[in-house]
């Protein structure tokens, strides 16, 4: 049997170009019932046996963590590598929370350090993820870390946090023949910064395999993988467009005596921007492991690109960019909210009412300059708010991205939306900013950083350059929202 060709990121990690993912432990102990960490750690090691030794989990996969502990102990020949995540709730990120949580992840592993770390953060409206990769680069300077990636982050983030001076050198996002997003800004960004992809959902939960070629639309699905993939499909443009690529597949597949899956994974895996596709296992079931390796024997040629894009045309492609799924609706998660995943999503910023104006409310963040100069960050009147004039500080005066303004106009508007959500508020009410350049030269960056985000709402706006920002700040940006109440 052929082995996964392997790919070196840096002289810290090299990866095979086939993960096995180990989320489905979580789905196979739903019920209470745990895999015992040995059994588990026979089954990764008939992965790695045959090649297939890199294994992605996370911190909420179940007792993953521990069964790899348990391989890690077995001293193989080939040292396994362990990619996993930390998926914290947003709230302050200081030195000792983001230790606390690397800790555990080493200590659950059994390890002295993790190969590959990977964070994720529910949503960009808490700043505190900054916080967080940077405590995460120290770790790894001290050792505890491998090299840092991230997971569901969209281009504009991951071009922020790089821009902040983060060592990443991954994004683990969904990527296959039915959610192409991956394929846009990110392996544009991939491209210029060198930061590869970790493609996961290229099966879409196994809706991607001849087992569904021709069927029916289930009117019912319990598996939590399915249930995700499924809102996938949905919005895709439905169950017909899904066959239709599900049938360009299968052709395909039948000209080069491989699976449909294996074409399914293959189109991800010739993307320039991919290090590697993360093939979900479900240990003690089926492992597939002849079948993945065919990965690895047959190339996609330019009839089967075209047939494919032929048959992707009939098909609707996903709003937004990667990540978007956990961060606005439609939430494409298998609840189809975030509720199997947070109670609750913490903010940032405090909201109490104006001491002399009866009913209006307004939002601090607790900089010390609030009470310096005497302002809030936004203020709500009747349906009416007035958000201050925000620059891209971090904690009280750490400018974020010195240098980038796309970058830090980015980080602004997180800002302002956080400030908005806590006043009942959001984005979409926006119908005016005022935008402050210090450089004519950053006007298309700012521009398409304020488009990303207002490219659907178009609010009143004004954009002016001025002698200066005090500091390494480029663009500062205020805004002004109407709520739309129903």
């Amino acid at each position: 049997m052929p082995t996964p060709d392997r790919l070196t990121l840096t002289d810290r990690l090299t990866l095979s170009r086939a993960l096995v993912g180990l989320w489905q432990v979580a789905d196979i102990e739903k019920d209470g019932d745990l895999i015992d960490p040995e059994t588990g750690a026979d089954h990764l090691q008939a992965y790695a046996q045959a090649g297939f030794g890199t294994f992605d989990m996370a911190d909420h996969y179940g007792s993953a963590e521990l069964i790899a502990g348990a391989l890690l102990r077995r001293d193989l020949p080939d040292r396994p590598v362990i990619c996993t995540k930390w998926c914290p709730t947003p709230g302050p990120m200081t030195a000792d929370v983001v230790r606390a949580g690397v800790m555990e992840r080493l200590q659950r592993l059994g390890a002295d350090r993790v190969d590959l770390l990977q964070f994720h953060w529910w949503s960009f409206e808490h700043p505190a993820w900054l916080d967080a990769l940077h405590e995460m680069a120290r770790l790894r300077d001290e050792g505890l870390i491998g090299e840092i990636g991230v997971t569901n982050f969209d281009a504009a983030h991951l071009h922020l946090a790089l821009a902040d001076g983060i060592p990443l050198v991954t994004n683990q996002v969904p990527f296959s023949l039915l959610d192409r997003r991956a394929a846009g800004p990110l392996s544009d960004l991939c491209a210029k910064t060198g930061v590869r992809l970790l493609a996961y959902g290229t099966l879409a939960g196994g809706f991607l395999s001849e087992r569904w070629l021709g069927q029916p639309e289930p009117a019912e699905i319990t598996d939590w993988s399915k249930m995700k993939y499924k809102r996938f499909i949905d919005t895709a443009g439905g169950w017909e467009a899904y066959q239709t690529v599900l049938r360009a597949a299968a052709a395909i597949a039948d000209k080069h005596g491989v699976s449909v899956s294996n074409v399914a994974t293959r189109w991800v895996l010739e993307h320039a921007s991919v290090a590697g596709v993360i093939i979900g296992a479900r240990l003690g079931e089926a492992q597939h492991m002849t079948d993945n390796a065919r990965l690895f024997q047959f190339a996609l040629d330019d009839d089967d690109h075209a047939a494919l894009n032929q048959a992707f045309a009939v098909t609707t492609p996903l709003p937004g960019d990667c990540g978007d799924e956990y961060r606005k609706p439609p939430f494409l998660t298998a609840s189809g909210d975030l509720s199997h995943h947070l109670d609750e999503m913490p903010t940032a910023v405090t909201v109490e009412p104006v001491p002399h104006r009866p009913g209006a409310t307004r939002v601090l963040t607790g900089s010390e300059w609030e009470d310096i100069a005497g302002y809030c960050r936004a203020q709500r009147i009747g349906d009416r708010i007035l958000v201050s004039g925000t620059t891209a500080t971090a904690g009280t005066d750490r400018v974020v991205a010195a240098g980038d303004a796309g970058a830090q106009t980015t980080f602004i508007l997180d800002k302002i939306a956080s400030a908005l959500t806590a006043l009942g508020s959001g984005i979409e009410d926006v119908v005016r900013t005022r935008v402050y350049l210090s450089d004519a030269e950053d006007v298309l960056a700012v521009s398409h950083a304020h488009g990303r985000v207002f490219g659907d709402i178009k609010p009143a706006n004004t954009l002016f350059e001025i002698a200066r920002l005090i500091g390494d700040y480029r663009v500062e940006i205020e805004a002004e929202a109407i709520v739309c109440t129903p």
